[in-house]
């Protein structure tokens, strides 16, 4: 008698707190999720909902403690079993079941989509579902970002996606991530497998391709690129082309001409070959962003393309790059392969939060570089200590290398100035009685004196004899090439 009003006063506990049952039921499967990195899914959280609300009903109805029972201990058993099974397949699976393979190009360019494909096979005696993420690195985009995955046993699955990097820099593919999901769909079981594949990601080469293209068929002006006259005639006769409107009717070819019907020029090149030295400023100075990019990133596409055509001029090309120290010195030489050495010394440099040590930079390049050469620095001028230091060290220069500074625009700045003007010229046309706020003249006129600074700082290097590239980061290639293309008409080096 007295063990059965034990059991009565049990149901009754249970009917006033009938959610007992549903933690019972729940902390074993909080525990596996735990140990076993075994997940419930929506599934199963529905169930679990079907419990609570037939928990909530007993508080109002005892009779139905005795259906809770039964319908926990159905999700109980049901649960577990599909939970087991799930473990021992996916167990089969994190033991070399699923062998996967990734085909990626080892090298990639900035901002250009790359293909990379997964291989998979199922060596396993199970169908594998669920879904699959390939490694993302950082600044990388894929489309699609994740996979369904239905894979049956013993059979093989290609999936393809797009890779968009946005940083350049070497980095590592190392695995692929896997949730899986269990015959009755009512768990998931994280797994990652090892696939490691090496990446490194250059700078964009698409301008060099566009240049060389343009350049065979005369038409680098579409990307302006302007023709310049030689001073005096050089002499070593390099090919034949089409005339132009800007060539010496003194180079026509006739005997070409009269074959081809069609007027033919001769076209010369220099018979010196000049040497070329960029000192790229990896500093505070360039870490501010334009279009996604870095001012660093800009420079050192422009640096690679005033590169790509100095050596196909039969020049010599060279490269420092520094912040508070040497970071990478490529001593200048010519050929085909310097351009390679060229993209593996940069494509791994990125700016630094550090203050620029110019004369560090200067002083090793006296000591490594004697010859006569173009040595260009790009930087960023924004404030007096700055300018100060960038007009001593360049300035030094004059006699012993032609300096070239080329210097990055701040668009906001720019935009700043100009900005109540734009607000006038809108108030004129629409005749509204829009007026100019306060705030946007102040912010004007900070922009312009800091403008106005700026061209001082520049007048004053001209006037020391240093070449000028004054420029917004994103249109900064073809001023310097043309800038290039000067120095070698004038013959300056």
């Amino acid at each position: 008698m007295g063990f059965g009003n034990q059991i009565q006063a049990l149901f009754q506990s249970a009917s006033q707190w009938p959610w007992l049952l549903l933690v019972l039921i729940s902390f074993p499967l909080v525990f596996l999720a735990f140990w076993l990195r075994l997940y419930p899914t929506k599934r199963w959280v529905a169930l679990l909902m079907t419990s609570m609300v037939l928990s909530i009903a007993v508080v109002f109805v005892p009779a139905f403690l005795v259906v809770l029972a039964l319908v926990d201990g159905i999700i109980f058993t049901v649960t577990a079993i599909d939970g087991i099974l799930h473990l021992v397949g996916t167990r089969a699976i994190g033991k070399s079941g699923l062998q996967v393979e990734r085909n990626l190009s080892r090298t990639g360019s900035l901002g250009v989509p790359l293909d990379s494909v997964l291989i998979l096979r199922n060596i396993t005696r199970s169908r594998i579902k669920g879904l699959i993420r390939d490694d993302l690195p950082d600044y990388f985009v894929s489309k699609p970002i994740q996979h369904q995955l239905d894979l049956p046993a013993g059979l093989q699955l290609q999936l393809k996606r797009k890779l968009t990097p946005h940083r350049r820099g070497a980095f590592s593919l190392e695995r692929v991530d896997l949730k899986l999901i269990s015959p009755l769909g009512l768990w998931q079981r994280h797994i990652s497998l090892a696939v490691e594949s090496p990446l490194k990601i250059f700078p964009d080469m698409k301008q060099l391709s566009d240049y060389a293209l343009l350049a065979r068929t005369n038409r680098l002006s579409l990307i302006g690129v302007r023709r310049t006259r030689r001073i005096g005639q050089d002499s070593d006769f390099e090919r034949l082309r089409d005339y132009t409107r800007d060539d010496n009717y003194r180079h026509i070819d006739w005997r070409s001409t009269a074959r081809r019907n069609k007027l033919t020029v001769r076209q010369f090149q220099s018979d010196q070959s000049q040497r070329l030295i960029f000192l790229l400023d990896c500093g505070r100075m360039m870490t501010n962003t334009r279009n996604g990019y870095s001012l660093l990133d800009h420079a050192l596409n422009s640096i690679l393309m005033m590169s790509y055509v100095a050596l196909h001029q039969g020049d010599s090309v060279g490269m420092i790059c520094f912040s508070d120290t040497i970071h990478a010195y490529l001593p200048p030489r010519g050929g085909a392969s310097q351009m390679n050495r060229l993209l593996q010394a940069g494509f791994d440099q990125f700016p630094r939060m550090v203050e620029s040590r110019y004369d560090q930079a200067f002083l090793y390049l006296n000591s490594h570089c004697k010859k006569r050469s173009l040595v260009t620095l790009t930087t960023n001028i924004i404030d007096e200590v700055n300018a100060e230091v960038v007009s001593d060290q360049l300035s030094n220069l004059t006699g012993t290398h032609l300096p070239l500074a080329v210097v990055l625009r701040d668009r906001e700045i720019f935009d700043a100035a100009d900005e109540p003007m734009h607000v006038q010229q809108q108030k004129t046309q629409t005749q509204s009685p829009q007026t100019i706020d306060e705030t946007s003249l102040y912010r004007a006129g900070a922009a312009a004196e800091m403008l106005v600074w700026r061209e001082e700082v520049l007048r004053g290097l001209r006037h020391k004899g240093v070449l000028i590239v004054d420029a917004f980061p994103d249109e900064l290639s073809a001023p310097l090439v043309n800038q290039y293309l000067e120095v070698k008409a004038k013959h300056l080096l």
